[in-house]
């Protein structure tokens, strides 16, 4: 009998489009390197290999198990140029399936989310159960060397932390904690997953998915372009976390008049999350987890972004916001000033990105410097540069302190004085 094994083609791996020479400069130590060649942001072959290599080649995020709590209840999830589904089995456990049909490639599903009793393609009624096995198709009874239980849907390698899903196309990728790392202990004294959506919100951002990353990843634009933000975390507070592993952490400090991210910095009552520690209270932990998803955990919430790269110039951006069930379940609970103060941050954010996109492409750019605020935009940039060298080789940084950084600015001023500035 000849059979169809439910797996995907192979696919060869991708040459790099760069050579190691080509990202040499932001090899280097902060302080010597340069930024990623203006050519990473727009090149079509460029994204195309990031696809293919990077979103396509290992584990990478695509939405919250609370999507797919209960039997039947499914989300669709688009990553690499591919559509998947990811759905919560009557035996309870949570699997991704390709969302195409084994007959003639349809498309199964077209609403993003609900909740079916089995999948049936629109176009020949080809029906699958949840576990993906194929129902035997009318008139197929006859077809030669045809087993339907050949012809399932084609799996999805799938796992969760902390209430997060995330899929392995490649089906090759290490076990998630180990590709996560040192995250996975940094919050383990949370129940991130028990927390409960209140409010997402899409946007669609005409620049690069790595210029999204790389604001995410610093706070030196902050006082010019988010002072709400700067008023409540001065851009110069806080500090890195261990980040061996996929997930680059740090933390910013509240100052002692405010107790979160809000238009007021005030939580309206909300508790403290479970499981935060005296210093948690006076902090927002950001943490990029590679390639695609922006952590941000506050004292009463967490905030989580989805990045999807749909072209070199275009992005969508996917913006959730999560509560404890049981402040959620208060008469006064009323989370608008949190996600007010954050949908204005994020568009602020997308505009400085949008001018970054045009800006690159002008042939007077080339690139640029790091300043030694930026340590964590090296250090993803790092990531990025050793992937498209692909010569087995994992820069090491040194990161440069906030501290550091602002003393020499401090230094600096101390050294001019009205007298001399002109001549310094």
């Amino acid at each position: 009998m000849v059979d169809a094994p439910a797996k995907p083609r192979q696919r060869l791996v991708p040459t790099s489009p760069l050579e190691p020479q080509e990202v040499a400069l932001v090899r280097r130590p902060t302080l010597h390197a340069s930024v990623l060649p203006p050519r990473t942001f727009h090149d079509q072959n460029v994204f195309d290999y990031e696809q293919e290599a990077w979103f396509a080649g290992a584990w990478a995020s695509v939405g919250r198990e609370e999507d797919a709590r209960h039997p039947g209840q499914y989300f669709l999830a688009p990553l690499a140029g591919e559509n998947l589904i990811v759905v919560r089995g009557n035996d309870g456990q949570l699997r991704g399936f390709y969302n195409v049909c084994r007959h003639r490639g349809a498309t199964i599903v077209e609403e993003t989310a609900g909740t079916l009793p089995r999948f049936q393609c629109p176009y020949h009624a080809w029906v699958y159960d949840l576990d993906g096995k194929l129902k035997q198709p009318r008139h197929t009874e006859l077809l030669e060397d045809f087993d339907p239980a050949a012809w399932g849907l084609v799996p999805v390698r799938i796992a969760t932390w902390q209430g997060i899903v995330y899929v392995d196309l490649s089906g090759a990728a290490e076990p998630l904690d180990l590709f996560l790392g040192d995250i996975t202990t940094e919050f383990t004294r949370f129940d991130l997953g028990a927390l409960r959506r209140v409010k997402r919100i899409d946007y669609d951002v005409k620049a690069n998915w790595k210029a999204i990353v790389e604001n995410f990843q610093e706070c030196y634009h902050c006082p010019g372009v988010h002072p709400q933000l700067n008023r409540i975390t001065p851009y110069n507070s806080g500090s890195y976390l261990p980040s061996a592993g996929a997930a680059m952490n740090s933390f910013m400090e509240v100052l002692p008049q405010f107790e979160t991210l809000s238009m007021s910095g005030a939580a309206d009552g909300r508790a403290p999350m479970a499981g935060m520690t005296d210093d948690d209270h006076g902090r927002i932990y950001y943490s990029v987890i590679w390639p695609n998803q922006l952590f941000s955990l506050h004292p009463d919430y967490l905030m989580l972004h989805w990045v999807t790269p749909m072209e070199p110039g275009r992005t969508a951006v996917r913006c959730e916001w999560y509560f404890d069930p049981h402040e959620m379940a208060k008469p006064d609970f009323n989370p608008d000033d949190a996600i007010e103060f954050w949908d204005l941050t994020n568009r602020q954010d997308w505009h400085v990105c949008e001018l970054q996109q045009q800006g690159t492409k002008s042939r007077a750019y080339t690139a640029g410097r790091y300043s030694s605020m930026e340590s964590s935009v090296h250090g993803f940039d790092l990531m990025v540069a050793d992937r498209y060298a692909a010569d087995g080789v994992i820069t090491p940084q040194g990161r440069v302190s906030k501290q550091e950084s602002t003393a020499a600015v401090k230094a600096r001023a101390n050294r001019v004085s009205p007298g001399n500035a002109a001549a310094d």
